[in-house]
Parts: C-alpha cells; sequence; structure tokens
C-alpha cells in the first residue's frame, strides 16, 4: 500500500495479486464547466427543508442512458442491495426505506434536471447521483437549495471540495487530483520520459489531465503534447495526428465512452499499445467498450480507478440481484452511500436531508467501528457512537464533504480487451495535498 503525504510525495506502496477492474468518473461540456465556473448555490434561502416525515425516501440520479451508462447497473445494484439489507434489518426510524430509480443520462441532455424535479416531488430526502460530475453540477443547486442531500458515489471533479453547497453534499469517490497523482507517478515509474495527453474537454478531463501532468513532470518526465477535445466530435483523426507529431512514449487516454473513438483512431495512425505505453482511468476503463475490436487491442494499457476492490462476497449478492452484471464500478461506494445516508436518519431520529446532512460526518468516524447498517443501527440504538467502515474502504468525510483517505486501484487490460477482477495494485493516500 502507497501513502501519499500531504505534499503529494508518493511513500511507499504494497502490491495486491493480478490484474485490472472497474472504473468511472465524471465530466460534462456545460458552458459553466468549460469555464470553470459553477453556479452558486442560490435557493436555499428561498426554499428550507421540508419537515420530515418519518419514512427516509432515498431517490437515484444514475446513468441508464447517455456517455456513462455502462456505470449505472454496479450503481443502480449498490443502491438495491443496500437498501434491502437496511429493510431486512428493520428500515430507519421504524420504518422501510424507500426508493426511487431516475435516469441521469448526462449533459447533452435535461435528462438529470427533470429526474431531480420528479425525485422532489415525490419527496426525496437524499439523492444519490449523478455518476459524471458534470451533471452533479448541473443540478446541486436545485438539489440542495430544497434542503435534499446531495451524495454521488461516483464524482470526482477537484470542483465539488469547494462547491456552494449549503452544508448537504457528499461523496464516497475521491477527487480527481488523488487518482491524477497515482496516475502521473504510476506513468512515469514504467519509464516512460515523455507523455501526450489526450483529455476530454470539461472539468473532469481537464482536473486529470492537469494533476496527471503536474505529478509526472515533478518526477521528471515531460508533456511534449496536450490536446483537450471535444468528446461529441465525429470523428479525432485531427487531435490524434497532435500526439503522433510528437511521438511519445506514453500516451494518457481520460474520457468517457468516446475513447472507443479515440483508441481505433490511434490504432489506424500506428500509435498502438504495443508501440506506446497507454494508460486510462476510471471513465473510460470499461470491460464493455472495447469488445468489437481485435484480439489484443488494448493488451498491456493500465489504468487508475478510485476505490478498494470489491470483496466477492459483495460481488455475489449483487449478481444475485442482477445476473447481468458485467463489472462492479462504483458499486461498493453506492452502497456505502445509501448506507451512509440511512445511518445519518437514524442517528438524527430525522429523515430531512439538514438532520443527515449533520450526522454523515458523525457516522463515518470517531465512535465504534462497525460494517454493516445492522451492525451500526444495533450500536446506535444501544446509544454508541459508531465508525461506519464500508464495502468501499474505511470512509471519513472532512469538511468539504470528501473522504478524507481514499484507495486507488491500478488495473491492466488482457489480450480479450478485458480488465480481470484483481488490480495490480492499490495506492491509499491522503486527499489534501
Amino acid at each position: 500500500m502507497m501513502r501519499i503525504a500531504p505534499a503529494g510525495r508518493l511513500l511507499a506502496v504494497a502490491a495486491a495479486a493480478s490484474l485490472a477492474l472497474t472504473a468511472c468518473g465524471g465530466g460534462g461540456d456545460t458552458a459553466a464547466e468549460q469555464s470553470g465556473t459553477a453556479a452558486p448555490s442560490t435557493a436555499a434561502s428561498s426554499a428550507p427543508a421540508a419537515a420530515g416525515d418519518g419514512t427516509l425516501t432515498i431517490g437515484t440520479v444514475l446513468p441508464q442512458t447517455g456517455s456513462l451508462a455502462f456505470l449505472g447497473p454496479p450503481e443502480f445494484a449498490g443502491v438495491d442491495q443496500a437498501v434491502k439489507e437496511i429493510n431486512e434489518a428493520g428500515g430507519v426510524l421504524g420504518k422501510p426505506v424507500e426508493k426511487q430509480h431516475t435516469d441521469s443520462g448526462d449533459t447533452t441532455t435535461n435528462i438529470a434536471s427533470q429526474s431531480v424535479d420528479k425525485l422532489l416531488t415525490q419527496k426525496a430526502d437524499a439523492i444519490v447521483g449523478a455518476a459524471s460530475s458534470s451533471v452533479s453540477e448541473s443540478i446541486i443547486d436545485k438539489i440542495t437549495g430544497a434542503g435534499v442531500v446531495h451524495f454521488s458515489p461516483a464524482n470526482t471533479s477537484d470542483k465539488f471540495s469547494t462547491i456552494s453547497d449549503n452544508g448537504l453534499y457528499f461523496r464516497t469517490a475521491p477527487p480527481d487530483k488523488l487518482q491524477g497523482r497515482v496516475l502521473g507517478d504510476l506513468i512515469a515509474a514504467d519509464g516512460n520520459d515523455t507523455i501526450g495527453i489526450m483529455a476530454m474537454q470539461d472539468s473532469y478531463g481537464s482536473g486529470l489531465a492537469d494533476q496527471v501532468t503536474k505529478t509526472a513532470e515533478e518526477a521528471g518526465a515531460s508533456v511534449v503534447e496536450r490536446v483537450d477535445y471535444d468528446p461529441k466530435a465525429a470523428e479525432f483523426s485531427a487531435d490524434v495526428a497532435k500526439i503522433k507529431a510528437k511521438n511519445p512514449k506514453a500516451i494518457v487516454l481520460i474520457g468517457f465512452e468516446e475513447g472507443a473513438k479515440v483508441v481505433a483512431e490511434l490504432v489506424k495512425q500506428g500509435l498502438t499499445a504495443d508501440k506506446h505505453k497507454w494508460y486510462m482511468v476510471d471513465g473510460n476503463m470499461s470491460n464493455t467498450n472495447y469488445l468489437k475490436m481485435p484480439k489484443g487491442t488494448l493488451k498491456g494499457v493500465k489504468g487508475t480507478i478510485p476505490g478498494a476492490e470489491a470483496p466477492d462476497a459483495f460481488r455475489k449478492k449483487l449478481l444475485e440481484l442482477n445476473p447481468e452484471l458485467d463489472d462492479f464500478t462504483y458499486a461498493a461506494e453506492s452502497y456505502d452511500a445509501t448506507n451512509l445516508i440511512a445511518l445519518a436518519a437514524e442517528a438524527a431520529k430525522d429523515d430531512t436531508g439538514k438532520s443527515i446532512a449533520a450526522k454523515l460526518p458523525e457516522v463515518s468516524k470517531g465512535g465504534e467501528k462497525c460494517k454493516s447498517f445492522k451492525e451500526c443501527a444495533d450500536l446506535l440504538k444501544a446509544g454508541k457512537d459508531i465508525d461506519y467502515d464500508g464495502v468501499s474502504g474505511p470512509i471519513e468525510f472532512n469538511e468539504a464533504g470528501d473522504p478524507a483517505v481514499a484507495t486507488i486501484g491500478v488495473y491492466e487490460y488482457g489480450d480479450d480487451n478485458k480488465y480481470p477482477g484483481k488490480a495490480l495494485e492499490y495506492r491509499t493516500g491522503n486527499i489534501e495535498g
């Protein structure tokens, strides 16, 4: 295991067996995101939280369609499994938890905003989602302005560490600065002294590209070309040609499902993974996106994904809910987000968003450790303070609602253009720094 000191310096690494695993991130392409600004939350003063009705209602705004749709199934399954276990344990405040699933789409549509309107009408106390950071940016004011907890299992944009949220935004995925530090260090450690970066043009892509560049250059490598591309472009020949002209040893691909088109163009222009070392991130690490490509196209490609590996027993439970799951990306984070919301409501003895938000930091640290809703809820009923340690790892929120410490997995593709269920290694670091 590797720790990253506050200054971002990598200190120690411990390897865990085998190859690859899962992905996410979160970006989009609204004008506000591209300019690096996010609208301040203005609705809070005019829309106070409604009084609790005694029934905890959890809504989801997760991708059923759009550029991150491959992440939807494991995220929905994580929420469903948590709600199932919570209700089997007696529910929250003596009543079953209710859940409502909706689609987030992506930033090319207005689906997420419509979904939030629906959930607020249904009196959701907390909303889990979105997967895309830019989608979450587009709906955070509406959610937190209504006094509802906004909890993402997959947002990684650094913007959320400082965004105006009325104290109601939380996430179980770490900010991109940690993933970027791990990836930049990995690229340099693999002996690459020249690097080309192709990043989708949005807050997710730009933020990760900036951090990868900073870390790799501090380690002695040089980014010889960086292309911030339009993810909605029909083709990427001109973008790839800019990378080809500099002939870098390593090529970093930061994006979503359009990554398949980028990969196809890299191959077409002779920048194959056997001649240049390719690196990916959670947003384009997929076990379904590249299956139509020739065998071995992605062989040896490495990528980083936030979060610890989902245990086999947890995966088995999710497969019973959804036998068609191809991977488990952000399933554990979704499961933990749901459990934490329920435990916070139980601790507060109230299901309103503001009461839940006030208790989320408390139930995540400092008390008696527990690892399931039932175990933790029993301790709360006995008058004990609790410290929920989840499937995704120890969770301890800082003042920004970010996990204070997080784990990044390093995965590698095989000859079948998929990555197996084990990471090459895990690197754990402090978010600050």
